[in-house]
């Protein structure tokens, strides 16, 4: 008997189908790699896969802009350095490491043989050790030694072997005058190149511009960096894309007045025995900034020797140290006094050595009784009590609201990094008292920067027009040289009060016969000496001395503004500052090219 089943139909297609499949499986694979071996875009995997491994995206940066001085003069600019490195293979295919470490450190000042050496002779490893840099920012002069004793020993027959020996150039920051202006330029952290920023950043660094003009522009100045795929063997770096460099910038400052006003504050400091000294010259016409110095400066070139550099309102203390102004506010007081006709030119006081405010008395300096004075006198014997007198007939509502309109407790806006402001107490806020009203008015209990001060004063200078302070003329972009127009930021007191008070302020100058004037021509200026408070009140000995002066009176092309900080020699600003004052105001109409009065007169006669 036959046990066997018979074959199902539905099985043997079942066999039959897989087996169909399989093989079209096994066609579809030879044809795969035949396509793969033939097909032109196949063939291009190995080399994005090499580029993969051995090309990275890196960002490329501008070059940075340049700082001239109004007249074109260089004040930051780039030099050339050099980055040395070697390549790894190279070195150990030649055995050329002590060679290098041995020709290297003859020439370089740092690291050693030994350093460099080591660095030569660290294991290669592809794709983690490839290239090593040995030194950079290396001055030019350093490389032309390079390759100098490069040409000798081939020159003698018996070349050296550098193997591997490589080096690039690069930009780096620089300061062609060292020191001057550098209040005003601040510096730029070149020892971190821009490509590091990361690094910068991760150790709370400066990262490109740091304080002045270099940190408030400096994204001008840096410019838009771009990224590029290149080889990460410097070696096989070929030609890198041609980047526009960032802005330059063409300052407002005059170099040779800046140096002269420089040279000026050292002697002062040096004379007066003050701990610093600051002085601004300023055009009140248009709020140009022609110089401005505060000591002490430093070499922007050797910036990292400097621990105190990072002290914010010591760098540049023209706009970023508050003080208590002293008597110089008594221009502020007068004017908005006069311009509300609180008190007229002649109105007279009875000064009896002291004056009530909000109950409290005031006095003036050492106690001294004037008896009856016009407003001229009242400025030049700077009495205490007649200018609180004054500001108490204005009233609190009145005199507040002209110290606003002059931009007092707030910032002047001036494109350096780091102005600084101290808010002003006002009737109203829980700290302000009504003896506030009197202290205020002689700029006792109020505090300023003295770019604040001069900017508010040059409105008297300027027919009542306060101009915005600023230190760029000009920037040039992409070949185009844009200018910076003048900006009026407010005008708080009528024209006709500001030339009443000028000729005031030159007529109490030339009744004391102040060391300020200086022959030939007609100036305005005020001193102020202040006392400096503690903690138990205005007990110490010491002072800051101001001034502030313009001129020529008829026709304002200048306002200069000087502090003196705790002067040992003497601690009236008359005595020390005036004539400080006269100094620069002798530089200042010589290289600006102002004739003296008598010769400009002549001039406009028809």
């Amino acid at each position: 008997m036959n046990t066997t089943s018979p074959v199902h139909p539905i099985s043997t297609f079942r066999f039959y189908l897989v087996g169909i499949l399989f093989s079209l499986l096994g066609v579809l694979a030879l044809m795969q790699i035949i396509r793969l071996q033939t097909d032109a875009r196949a063939q291009e995997l190995p080399k994005i896969g090499e580029a993969f491994y051995n090309y990275e995206i890196r960002t490329l940066f501008p070059e940075r802009g340049d700082i001239f001085d109004r007249w074109g003069n260089l004040l930051a600019g780039n030099v050339e350095v050099y980055e040395i490195g070697v390549a790894l293979d190279e070195v150990h295919y030649a055995k050329s490491a002590e060679t290098i470490a041995r020709t290297l450190s003859e020439i370089l000042e740092r690291p050693g043989y030994t350093e460099i050496k080591v660095a030569a002779e660290t294991p290669y490893e592809k794709g983690k050790a490839e290239f090593i840099t040995i030194a950079d920012f290396v001055p030019a002069e350093k490389i032309r030694q390079l390759e100098q004793k490069i040409q000798e020993a081939r020159d003698k027959g018996s070349p050296l072997n550098l193997s591997g020996l490589y080096w690039v150039a690069h930009p780096m920051r620089y300061y062609p005058e060292n020191d001057l202006a550098s209040n005003i330029l601040g510096f730029v952290n070149f020892l971190k190149r821009p490509e590091n920023v990361a690094e910068c950043q991760r150790d709370g660094d400066w990262c490109g511009g740091h304080l002045g003009v270099e940190e408030y522009y400096d994204s001008l100045l840096a410019g838009t960096p771009i990224q590029v795929r290149i080889p990460k063997d410097p070696r096989k770096i070929d030609n890198l894309p041609t980047i526009p460099p960032g802005s330059s910038l063409i300052l407002t400052v005059d170099r040779e007045l800046q140096a002269a006003v420089e040279r000026i504050a050292d002697q002062a400091r040096e004379s007066s025995g003050a701990e610093a000294v600051t002085i601004i010259v300023m055009n009140p016409r248009n709020g140009e900034i022609l110089a401005m110095t505060s000591t002490p400066r430093f070499n922007l070139n050797r910036y990292w020797e400097y621990p105190d550099i990072i002290n914010i309102p010591a760098f540049n203390r023209a706009i970023s140290q508050v003080y208590e102004p002293g008597s110089v506010f008594k221009v502020l007081t007068m004017a908005g006094g006069l311009d509300s006709g609180a008190v007229t030119p002649e109105a007279t006081f009875l000064d009896v050595g002291s004056y009530t405010v909000g109950g409290i008395s005031l006095h003036n300096w050492e106690y001294t009784v004037w008896g009856a004075q016009d407003m001229t006198g009242c400025l030049q014997h700077s009495i205490n009590t007649c200018l609180a007198w004054v500001a108490n007939q204005m009233g609190p509502t009145r005199f507040y609201q002209y110290l606003e309109a002059f931009g007092i407790g707030r910032r002047t806006g001036i494109d350096i990094a780091y102005e600084a402001f101290y808010p002003m107490r006002r009737p109203g806020d829980t700290d302000w008292h009504e003896v506030d009203l009197g202290t205020n008015a002689f700029g006792q209990g109020i505090s300023v920067t003295p770019i604040q001060m001069i900017t508010a004063i040059s409105a008297v200078a300027n027919d009542g027009k306060m101009m915005a302070p600023h230190i760029v003329k000009a920037y040039i972009r992409n070949g185009q040289q844009v200018e910076v127009s003048p900006k009026l930021m407010t005008a708080p007191i009528k024209p006709e009060t500001a030339r009443t008070l000028s000729e005031m302020l030159a007529n109490a100058l030339v009744n004391e016969a102040s060391p300020a004037l200086v022959d030939g021509y007609r100036l305005a200026g005020k001193t102020g000496t202040a006392s400096i408070p503690t903690e138990q009140g205005y007990t110490s000995p010491l002072t800051n001395a101001s001034f502030v002066g313009w001129g020529p009176v008829d026709d304002p092309q200048f306002i200069v503004y000087i502090w003196m900080e705790k002067p040992s020699a003497s601690p009236w600003a008359s005595v020390i500052a005036a004539p400080v004052f006269h100094d620069v105001v002798e530089e200042a109409v010589t290289i600006l090219r102002i004739p003296p009065d008598e010769v400009r007169q002549q001039m406009k006669e028809p």
